[in-house]
This record gives structure tokens, sequence and C-alpha cells, in this order.
């Protein structure tokens, strides 16, 4: 086995920060569903689906923030980094959203102003924009560099990627009327918009003849995996891992538009009973 594999593998880190954060995150939740929602009368009930989503998104920012994947992607492998920026911007985020009940976030929003900044950084163009400027700017090499380099940079960059990529879901996964989701072809557009987003960024990593990051050109090598190979792998891995995923989103919201239409439209009930009768 790798030696450098051998030493990390079982290295979970304690961070204090990310374990109290998650904590109140996932502590806060549980007292909003449970002894609050009833102290204000705020639902009947919860659907344990959306708290074990919810649940499953805290546990994915645990993996990606406290297991082997942070040292091996903050010393070792760009390519480690890339797939824990997919955890914390592709996967816990959406889970969190699809698992917070709109009348959680309804007391939150009441104040006027707080509901129109809401309203503004969830516009599909402001949270697209958001997301795909701040995941850029943080690979810029000057940038990137000092994340890896100093911790506290690296908890910001962490936590504005969370943030903005809640942002950029939302248009596709809001669970509030207030704050709605698009419209079926609009959240294609959008989905379709997304897989080929920062395609220039990483294009330069992917196609560029020398290491970017210099923590990953001075780093022991890994599996005998040579720094440029390395950058590859992890601009695939963000690029086209995250373009599947969208394109495939795209191909479910499609059905789902095609099988709403079908049930909402009465030319088109009328013109398919005739078939299913015969």
């Amino acid at each position: 086995m790798d030696p450098v594999l051998e030493s990390v593998w079982t290295h979970w880190h304690a961070h204090p920060e990310a374990l109290i954060g998650l904590a109140l995150l996932q502590g806060g939740y549980m007292l909003g569903v449970g002894p609050l929602r009833e102290r204000f009368n705020l639902s009947d009930s919860v659907e344990s689906r959306q708290i074990a989503t919810f649940t499953a998104g805290v546990l994915v920012i645990f993996v990606a923030l406290l297991s082997p994947i942070h040292v091996l992607s903050d010393n070792y492998l760009f390519s480690v980094h890339m797939t824990q920026h997919v955890l914390l911007t592709l996967v816990a985020p959406p889970l969190l959203l699809l698992g917070t009940p709109d009348w959680l976030l309804r007391p939150l929003l009441r104040p006027n102003l707080v509901f129109r900044g809401a309203r503004l950084a969830t516009h599909p163009i402001v949270a697209f924009a958001l997301f795909n400027i701040a995941f850029s700017l943080w690979h810029v090499p000057a940038l990137y560099n000092a994340s890896v380099t100093y911790h506290w940079i690296h908890v910001g960059e962490h936590l504005l990627f969370i943030a903005a990529a809640v942002l950029m879901w939302w248009p596709i996964g809001s669970m509030m009327p207030e704050l709605p989701r698009l419209m079926y072809p609009l959240q294609m557009m959008y989905l379709f918009a997304l897989s080929i987003a920062q395609i220039i960024v990483f294009a330069i990593i992917t196609f560029s003849e020398r290491p970017i990051y210099e923590v990953y050109a001075n780093a022991p090598r890994v599996l005998n995996i040579s720094p440029i190979l390395d950058q590859q792998i992890g601009a695939l891995i963000m690029k086209v891992g995250g373009g599947m995923l969208f394109m495939t989103l795209l191909i479910i919201v499609f059905f789902r538009w095609f099988k709403h239409e079908e049930e909402t439209n009465p030319f088109v009930a009328t013109d398919r009973r005739p078939l299913e009768e015969g």
C-alpha cells in the first residue's frame, strides 16, 4: 500500500470549528422541527424523510471536512480537493435545501428587508453568478494557495462555497412558494447553463503544461500520480462529474415536465385516451 495513504487512511480530524458548526447546524434544525415547531405551532407534523435528507447533508459535510479526504485534499492531491468541493457544493447543499421545510424558514423571512434580500439572492441569474464567480475566483492560484496554507482562509472558503451552492440550487430545489422554483422549461435552461459554466477555468487547469498550484507540485507523490495528471484528474472530476449531474437532472426535469403537461393538458389526455382504450 502507498505509504502516504497508509498513514492518512485512518486520519480523521477533530477541527473544533467544524465540529461545533455542524453540531449547531444539526442541533438548530432538530430544535426547529421539534420543540419550536410545537411551541409556536409552525406545523402539525414534520416528514421523517425531510429530517433524514437534511441529516444526510450534514453527514456529507462531516465526511468532506473531517475524514481523510480533508488531509489528502489539503496536502497531497488536487484531485481529492476537487472531490471535496463536489461534496460541499453539489451533494450536501441540495440535501440541506430539500430537507428544510418551508414553515421552518418562513419566520426568518418575515422582516420585509430580509425577504427582499432573499428574493434577490435566490433569483436565478444572481444565484448562478454568485456561485460561479465565487468558485472561479477561489481557483485563481494566489487565492487557492492561500486557502490551503492558512486554515481560517480555508474555513471561509468552504463556508462561502456552501452558502453560494445553496443559492445556486434554490431555483430548482426550493421548498417555499414565496421563493419558488423555476418553471420546468426554465429549470432545463438553468441546468444546461450550469453544465457548461466555468468551462474556461477548467480548460486552463486541464490543458496547462505545468502544475498551477504550488502546494501540489511540491507535495509527496501518492500512488505515483504526477502533479500534471493529478491536476487533470481533478479538473475532470469537477467538470465532467458536475456536468453529468446537471445533464442527468435536466433529463429528469424534462420527463417531469412532460408528465405534468400530460396530466394538466386536457387535449393531451383526450388524444391519448383512444390509444390507451384500444
